[in-house]
């Protein structure tokens, strides 16, 4: 009895402390997997006021911080407002979810993701691609970054706010027009982007010169190659246009691709060879390896070199969209 009445007095304290703290129970990762009763309450309130601290004055947001969580300090004036790993569009998704009572969306919430959507839509290159950082940095974060799916979340957001989704009903006609050309720009200039080897179209790398559009790299062990990965976003972001010849020949092509490089376990690999379509890997001395048990441990372990990304996309998605397509 005595440990029974112990262990209701640490819960109730916890529960106490808990409730003290904002009861940050749901992580930052599953802020946007919430049924929609979550979106209305107390803690979802909560965590959208603490992202308003971290917005910074170019609209965006940085990224891999716990944003469940009030900043001890803020710095508006910081530049390192990116769409890397999530970051942004994750901010302004949640803000656009989080309503009071009766549906609404909060003022407070509503203005900063309208100035979330104002910072990508000024960060996009006129040639439809975007950098992986904005204001800019000298470095290859310039690049139209696909890494990650970086620019893919980017134009899906944008997609659902030009489309009028429930969610974005608060947006502006004049930012939708501006979201839907985005859009059309972003998808245009993915098209030519795709990397032809030889005479063959096959698929996308993680990063693309913003000029140029060739294929760059980025950190040390991050080669120029084509990605097994980041095309996969690509290919489900073309599969939601409206069908052309040109989207069609991308599509099929970058799947056939897909499909040619697939490993014998059934796995890809994140980045391969142009031109002989080898797997290739590296570690921090930048030197390409074809074997991933070459590179030192710590990268090794440290970064996703081979995963089944594409099997779903090539397995039944792409047979889906194509027979779809025929049939129409």
């Amino acid at each position: 009895m005595r440990v029974t009445a112990l262990l209701v007095t640490l819960l109730a304290a916890w529960t106490g402390l808990a409730r003290q703290s904002g009861d940050r129970s749901v992580r930052w990762a599953d802020v946007l997997r919430q049924g929609a009763d979550w979106y209305i309450g107390d803690q979802a309130r909560a965590i959208a006021d603490a992202v308003l601290l971290y917005q910074r004055a170019s609209g965006g947001w940085p990224k891999d911080i716990d944003m469940t969580a009030r900043p001890v300090s803020a710095d508006p004036a910081a530049r390192d407002a990116t769409i890397d790993n999530g970051a942004t569009t994750t901010q302004i998704r949640l803000l656009a979810r989080v309503r009071d009572r009766q549906g609404r969306i909060e003022s407070r919430h509503r203005d900063a993701a309208l100035r979330g959507l104002d910072y990508l839509l000024a960060a996009q290159y006129p040639n439809g691609g975007w950098p992986q950082f904005f204001p800019l940095r000298d470095d290859y974060s310039r690049h139209i970054t696909f890494n990650d799916n970086a620019m893919v979340n980017v134009l899906l957001l944008l997609d659902e706010v030009s489309s009028g989704r429930p969610t974005f009903e608060f947006v502006d006609d004049g930012r939708r027009v501006k979201a839907r050309d985005a859009v059309a720009r972003g998808a245009e200039v993915i098209l030519k982007a795709q990397i032809v080897v030889g005479s063959e179209l096959t698929a996308w790398c993680a990063q693309h010169d913003e000029v140029t559009l060739q294929p760059r790299g980025a950190r040390t062990y991050e080669h120029a190659s084509l990605s097994g990965m980041e095309s996969v976003g690509i290919v489900r972001f073309l599969m939601t246009r409206p069908a052309s010849p040109d989207l069609t020949r991308s599509i099929d092509a970058a799947v056939a691709w897909l499909r040619r490089v697939r490993l014998d376990d059934s796995r890809w690999a994140r980045f391969y060879e142009f031109g002989t379509n080898r797997p290739i890997f590296s570690g921090r001395d930048g030197v390409i390896r074809y074997n991933l048990d070459e590179i030192e441990q710590e990268r090794r372990d440290g970064y996703a070199w081979l995963g089944a990304w594409p099997r779903a996309l090539v397995d039944e998605e792409y047979p889906a969209w194509k027979n779809r397509e025929t049939a129409r």
